[in-house]
């Protein structure tokens, strides 16, 4: 399929000036890149957001948490992403009622003082436990990009009139889109995990799988499973 232009959508409208002893400064924020955290000991996206004042006075600080959501009709799909994520959405016929969005992570940074306007990273962990639902969709979706949304929440500090300290809650309507690249998901986790998903298993059924494997002279915990899944009634063949 045709990837799409990777374009941060427009932020939430900005909030009229404050004014008068109580106000709190108003802000608005736009997500405009993501790399690679390098030497993350797991792997970790770094999204940077830039953060504007609408108005009121200067920002002293900002406990920020973002919440960071798939929006996952704002996409088209092919017949294989179709097939993939047949287990999360159901058959394409309930699609139109199924597609819900995925939360993907909650992250909370500190943000310095700024008067206008400043920049912050999110980081956000990749994850390859395949039993979650994000994962399931990252996997299943390999070409164009993956529509984020994030919603901010938190404490903005700012000095009053009197220069005292004060604190105000920042609204839910702030919020941002960003459009990350599919593939980069893809090449992250891939470096990490070797290109191998991660699998859950109880003690018992490893020490099971494991006496399989040394009982039939398998090499790996793969193979045995592999030569399980070929004796198995009506399994799938083998990708070609």
């Amino acid at each position: 399929m045709t990837a799409t232009p990777h374009v941060t959508a427009p932020a939430a409208a900005p909030a009229p000036p404050a004014t008068g002893a109580g106000a709190v400064p108003g802000l608005a924020f736009a997500v405009t890149g993501a790399e690679e955290e390098r030497y993350a000991a797991v792997p970790t996206l770094r999204f940077r957001l830039e953060i504007t004042r609408t108005g009121g006075p200067a920002i002293a600080s900002l406990a920020l948490t973002a919440d960071v959501r798939i929006d996952v009709a704002r996409r088209r799909y092919g017949p294989d992403e179709r097939r993939a994520l047949a287990e999360l959405f159901g058959l394409p016929d309930q699609w139109a009622t199924a597609l819900r969005p995925l939360t993907w992570a909650r992250t909370t940074v500190h943000v310095p003082a700024f008067d206008t306007r400043t920049t912050a990273d999110l980081p956000v962990a990749c994850s390859y436990d395949t039993e979650l639902a994000v994962t399931k969709y990252l996997r299943a979706v390999r070409d164009g990009d993956v529509p984020l949304d994030f919603l901010f929440s938190g404490t903005v500090f700012h000095h009053g009139p009197d220069r005292a300290l004060r604190a105000g809650r920042i609204p839910w309507s702030g919020e941002a889109a960003y459009a990350l690249p599919a593939d980069r998901w893809h090449a992250l986790t891939g470096r990490y995990h070797a290109g191998g998903p991660w699998l859950r298993l109880s003690h018992d059924t490893y020490e099971r799988l494991d006496a399989y494997r040394a009982r039939h002279v398998l090499r790996t915990p793969d193979e045995a499973v592999a030569a399980l899944l070929a004796r198995a009634p009506h399994h799938d063949p083998e990708p070609e």
